[in-house]
């Protein structure tokens, strides 16, 4: 039970009640004193006792939500002035609230004093960057419950708690439900949690209020420049994770330094902790860094070996089950997570060595005589990543590419995945990723026409097959004994979303039926047109 005038005096807001069909402003707050016991921003989501947030929004103001809330149990209403006019004109009696400008900014310091400030209490660990956010959370919560601590994770895949997994529907969840969950990781006896922490979380405001132990950071390159001006916008965003002005900066930063983000991350990092030299540790996989990642050995799986070496100057042979250097680059950064979360570095390194990240480079293995892999790549450096490991791997095989892009998101790099998939592969196949409300054909024109920049020299073949699972089976037909099949994208997303509804599918198991249909007839099955 959290008082209302106990939130107004830790945000500087104001607590009034608004009467029905008021023109003036909220009264002053009279009667019995109001207590909340939880918040939501979703009018469906209230429960009871609950503290209804009613945010200014770009469509709609969350106010004229507020009936339904209220309906459900909400006991007050956190809004604005204009919030406080919705509300007079659809309330039935009068209701608390608690008023500020901007609602949106205190939410996650209102979401924290309710649930009793859990991050203060146990061990968050979050990590930003473009790509290898999800991979190296995996890495980092295995290397952590290998030392002895009670891990919880929060991230795009999946969120843990206490061993329960509970679907994501955002990278990082709103700040009511980011705080709660906290709460319930404490009750059950978590001690530390990895979470991913994505741009629009920073910008938004949904981890306000969060006290983060550790940050890392993994890379940057061009993505959501449909959020963010440009991409110093967007670093801009990520460095609130860092910089001494931000008011979710971590305690303590680890920076993988391998790209020039990286250095100049580094660099804010120390700037605001001028006097701990050793709160900043430094990754890198080439080059010099606090740790170093050197010696790589790559088996014919895929799987990877390296030395990797310490401020302490201690060397450590280091194993990851994924390939690809940025494989290496990602369990590099968890072990120096680990190490500055505080616990053993040896039993960390331990129990890295064999975690496996869904749609991550995942192999798909039905028997077939080509190796045919899923990976999330949707971004043209990540493509152009998973697409220079497999070339490594393809022993004199051929390479086919599946791959298309996102609607409703960043139309720039759409061309930048063709390009890539077209330089990079022996046959690209452009398809439909998840268009949303766009038109498909027009994503795929914008993907084909970057394909089809590149020299016809310098280029694999190009097709254009919009219907997802017709190009997964064009690429599966295609291929022949000692071939690579990658399909990229969508990685372990269970849906595809067309015209605003998701259909189920997933990748994994399309992949796995089209190689099904023609393993059983032998491999001339496979081979079409080179």
């Amino acid at each position: 039970m959290t008082p209302l005038r106990d939130l107004a005096a830790a945000v500087g807001a104001t607590v009034g009640t608004v009467e029905p069909g008021a023109a003036a402003a909220p009264t002053a707050a009279a009667g019995a004193p109001v207590s909340v016991t939880g918040v939501d921003l979703r009018a469906q989501g209230v429960r009871p006792g609950d503290l209804f947030a009613a945010l200014p929004g770009a469509r709609a103001h969350g106010a004229e939500y507020a009936g339904e809330a209220l309906a459900r149990g909400a006991v007050a209403v956190l809004t604005d002035a204009a919030g406080c006019e919705h509300l007079a004109a659809v309330v039935t009696r009068p209701v608390p609230v608690l008023v500020h400008p901007d609602p949106r900014s205190v939410l996650g310091l209102v979401s924290a004093a309710v649930y009793g400030e859990p991050s203060r209490h146990i061990q968050v660990v979050g990590i930003t960057g473009t790509s290898g956010k999800t991979t190296s959370s995996y890495l980092i919560e295995a290397g952590l419950a290998a030392a002895g601590r009670v891990t919880g994770l929060v991230g795009t895949i999946e969120t843990r708690l206490a061993g329960r997994r509970v679907p994501s529907a955002l990278t990082t969840p709103e700040a009511p439900q980011l705080h709660a969950l906290f709460a319930a990781m404490r009750e059950q006896g978590i001690d530390t949690v990895v979470m991913e922490v994505s741009s629009h979380a920073l910008s938004l405001g949904r981890v306000a209020g969060v006290r983060f132990a550790v940050g890392a950071f993994t890379n940057l390159s061009q993505d959501h420049l449909d959020f963010h001006r440009d991409l110093d916008d967007y670093f801009g965003a990520k460095a609130r994770l860092f910089a001494a002005d931000s008011p979710v900066r971590a305690h303590r930063a680890v920076v993988c330094v391998d790209d020039e983000w990286g250095v100049r991350m580094a660099q804010i990092a120390r700037a605001a902790h001028p006097a701990e030299p050793d709160a900043v540790r430094t990754v890198a996989t080439t080059g010099t860094a606090d740790w170093t990642a050197t010696a790589v050995c790559t088996e014919p799986s895929g799987s990877q070996t390296f030395t990797l070496t310490g401020p302490d100057a201690v060397e450590r042979r280091v194993a990851v089950r994924l390939p690809g250097h940025f494989n290496v680059a990602n369990a590099a950064l968890a072990v120096a997570v680990c190490a500055a979360a505080g616990v053993d570095v040896d039993a960390a390194a331990a129990g890295i060595a064999d975690v496996d990240v869904p749609g991550r480079v995942e192999r798909v293995d039905r028997g077939q005589e080509f190796l045919a892999v899923v990976d999330y790549a949707h971004k043209p450096a990540a493509l152009e990543a998973v697409v220079a490991t497999l070339r490594g791997r393809a022993a004199g095989g051929r390479l086919a590419v599946v791959v298309g892009a996102g609607g409703d998101r960043d139309h720039g790099k759409r061309p930048l995945m063709g390009e890539v998939g077209a330089r990079g592969a022996d046959l690209l196949v452009v398809t439909d990723d998840n268009p949303r409300t766009e038109d498909p054909e027009v994503i795929r024109a914008a993907v084909l026409a970057g394909a089809r920049a590149v020299p016809e020299h310098q280029r694999g073949q190009v097709r254009e097959i919009g219907d997802r699972a017709a190009a997964i089976e064009a690429a599966v037909r295609w291929a022949r004994p000692g071939d690579i099949v990658l399909v990229a994208g969508k990685g372990h997303e269970t849906g595809q979303e067309i015209h605003g509804v998701k259909h189920p599918f997933d990748d994994r198991e399309v992949l796995a039926a089209a190689i099904d249909r023609f393993a059983g007839a032998g491999s001339e099955q496979y081979g079409g047109t080179p």
